[in-house]
């Protein structure tokens, strides 16, 4: 695995690494981008939010707020104290926290495409370059990725029950009402498919192949799993995303294929969209024996899986090729 990346000298060409100027960029750029469009998502989001609450609070339509004269003291109405602007404020951030996933989904659907323009270049800057990937690995071999998947939700998720750290976060617990509030069919389509393959995109595809070029696997992994874990801004997803973000390194790795940690991270948000629709935590907790018991079991899962996929043959074609001359 440490050999992810293998020069080719007959295939090196000049001018095509990165300046020791541009590395912060290079690294944190797709970051940024995704912060920025998600940000300018959420202000207009947030605009709009605003006119829904003063039309529902005044009782006027469109129209009349395109009179200056008229909103400005609808507005003057609405701050004329601390406390008439803090109900206003909540109305509106209650508003927002109801749309949450959708207005992610959103960001995150217009933010693909860039980082699919920006994958594309560093395959090809990779080429030029001489670097030779891992080799994918065949379709079938995806089984694999989704049992571990499905295992390793359901057990941490059931760890993390018991070991109580679920009710010790309030803000766990805002952030997973707020997510879940959106529709089935909305959930599956922004928390089960949009995000991942944004968040992928960016996480490993963009910043831990970049930063794999020239670093160990170990090195390469732990860095974007903390900025992952770390960005999730509560206890409980931050430990959570930090694990899941090292799994996703490591299906990249092993997979040759940014689609594994981008299946992976789907199969585990859908997953965990249904276990919250039929509270299957709860159901679980309500009996010790049967919530420990199944986690016994999502540790087996998880473990053959792991070892299934552990043997799988990374090496790049002309590798092997060059052992089995070597016998």
């Amino acid at each position: 695995m440490e050999q992810q990346y293998r020069m080719d000298p007959n295939r090196m060409k000049s001018g095509t690494y990165p300046k020791p100027e541009n590395r912060f960029m290079r690294i944190w750029g797709p970051l940024l981008i995704k912060w920025g469009i998600s940000m300018v998502v959420s202000f207009i989001a947030v605009i709009i939010f605003e006119i829904i609450v003063i039309m529902r609070k005044s009782g006027v339509d469109v129209a009349a707020l395109q009179d200056s004269a008229k909103l400005q003291e609808i507005m003057q109405q609405y701050m004329s104290s601390s406390s008439a602007t803090m109900e206003f404020t909540n109305e509106i951030m209650q508003e927002f926290m109801k749309y949450s996933t959708p207005v992610e989904g959103f960001a995150a659907l217009i933010t693909i495409p860039i980082m699919l323009v920006m994958f594309h270049k560093d395959r090809v800057k990779e080429k030029l370059s001489g670097f030779v990937p891992n080799k994918k690995a065949s379709i079938w071999k995806y089984g694999l990725v989704m049992v571990m998947m499905i295992a390793i939700t359901l057990g941490v998720n059931n760890l993390m029950l018991i070991g109580g750290l679920m009710d010790a976060s309030e803000e766990y617990e805002q952030t997973m009402s707020a997510l879940y509030s959106a529709s089935i069919p909305m959930q599956i389509l922004c928390l089960g498919i949009l995000i991942p393959i944004c968040e992928e995109l960016v996480f490993r595809g963009l910043m831990f192949r970049r930063i794999r070029q020239s670093n160990s696997f170990m090195k390469a992994s732990l860095y974007t799993s903390v900025v992952f874990g770390f960005l999730h801004m509560n206890a409980v997803q931050m430990l959570y995303g930090f694990l899941l973000g090292m799994i996703f390194c490591y299906l990249y790795e092993k997979y040759g294929s940014v689609k594994a940690p981008i299946f992976a991270h789907m199969t585990a948000n859908i997953f965990a969209v249904f276990m919250t629709y039929f509270q299957t935590l709860d159901w679980m907790a309500d009996e010790p024996m049967r919530i420990g018991a199944i986690t016994i079991l999502c540790a087996s899962v998880a473990s053959s899986m792991y070892v299934l996929i552990q043997r799988i043959d990374e090496k790049p074609e002309c590798e092997n090729q060059q052992v089995a001359e070597g016998n």
